[in-house]
């Protein structure tokens, strides 16, 4: 399939391409700013489908919107045309086509001439008015407020937010591609599309969850950022990391039994930790009333000890790293473990709440 994507350079045309090059299509047409008019006809004359994303949103001159979204567009269809080919199109419009502003009219005048060319050649045609799209590698400062709010949390620079309650509505650009790239040879009906989800929020709701991701690093708790929104938040904010950013500290604490570290907190799921031991320690000796931990020997060998705190019963589990086993902590046993190996012995923990100093649920029992 010859493919053309105009604004290939852009925000939604650098995802777009990846997304394509992962479904192996390699080999298609990349349009930008330094492709020639003649290039881009002999694109557009083979053409089998044209997603249209290129487009001016932020000239130096009114003027530059007709030239930029109306002309451009009107070129488009008229090389189709000329040469005879009625290739399925998409093009990136706009909310604001539906405003009488001079972005808005320029959008309105290139839906018309993509529905147009449609209807006089027979071919496929895809009209989508995006709101704000969000993601990885949209500029800031530019016309992404998300995008701006990233870059500048994430770079300790302050953000400018003139009414926190202002509803936005928000589309994340992997959702946009995974919708475009469906269109290909799916026979889908012409006509005005939209993204799903289309997430509906605050200018405020969206700073304050991105300055949350930014103090998680010191807290250790994590938002819940395995889906929806704040998945796609988390995500598109960590995009404008630097790689001087790609890592963190966390406390560490050390005694002559080895080192106990906490990684990462969770609200409402626990928090993960490790520790170390040294070869003949035991750490432990406790029971809980209600905690569940769960350990998993990832190096050395290691000896668990559990006993009932009321009718005495006890019970022994060896574990080593050769072949990993969950073993759980269960309320109302005291539990301990030592390193019976000759290397430092590695743990890493789970625990099904955050430990809370004032109410730790942890009483001292040695075995």
């Amino acid at each position: 399939m010859n493919i053309v994507v105009t604004g290939a350079k852009g925000f939604i045309g650098s995802n777009l391409c990846v997304r394509l090059e992962e479904l192996g299509y390699t080999d298609f047409a990349r349009v930008d700013k330094e492709t020639s008019r003649e290039e881009l006809t002999s694109y557009l004359a083979t053409a089998d489908f044209v997603f249209h994303l290129a487009g001016i949103n932020r000239p130096k001159n009114e003027s530059e919107f007709q030239v930029g979204n109306a002309d451009l567009t009107m070129f488009i269809v008229s090389e189709l045309e000329r040469a005879g080919n009625n290739a399925a199109i998409m093009l990136s419009s706009s909310i604001q086509a539906e405003r009488d502003n001079a972005y808005g009219v320029s959008k309105l005048q290139a839906e018309k001439a993509i529905e147009a060319y449609s209807q006089r050649a027979g071919a496929c045609h895809y009209l989508y008015r995006f709101p704000n799209v969000f993601g990885k590698w949209c500029r800031p400062n530019y016309n992404s407020f998300v995008a701006t709010f990233c870059y500048n949390i994430a770079n300790n620079l302050e953000i400018s937010i003139n009414d926190p309650s202002a509803i936005v509505s928000l589309v994340y650009v992997d959702d946009v591609c995974n919708d475009l790239v469906a269109l290909l040879g799916s026979g889908t009906d012409s006509g005005t599309r939209s993204v799903q989800p289309e997430y509906s929020s605050t200018v405020g709701e969206v700073a304050d969850l991105l300055y949350s991701f930014k103090e998680s690093r010191d807290s250790l708790i994590t938002e819940r950022v395995g889906k929806g929104l704040t998945r796609a938040l988390y995500s598109t904010y960590l995009s404008y990391f630097t790689p001087k950013q790609f890592s963190y500290s966390i406390p560490s604490y050390g005694d002559e039994r080895g080192v106990f570290c906490e990684m990462l907190k969770t609200k409402d799921a626990g928090q993960f930790s490790f520790f170390t031991a040294h070869s003949g320690v035991t750490r432990g000796g406790h029971y809980h009333h209600s905690k569940n931990e769960k350990f998993l020997v990832i190096r050395g060998r290691a000896l668990f000890k559990f006993e009932h705190v009321v009718t005495g019963e006890r019970y022994e589990l060896t574990v080593t790293s050769d072949s990993p086993q969950i073993v759980e902590t269960v309320p109302g046993w005291s539990h301990d473990i030592t390193n019976i190996g000759d290397d430092e012995l590695f743990v890493m923990l789970w625990a099904n709440e955050i430990f809370d100093r004032d109410v730790p649920d942890t009483f001292v029992r040695p075995l």
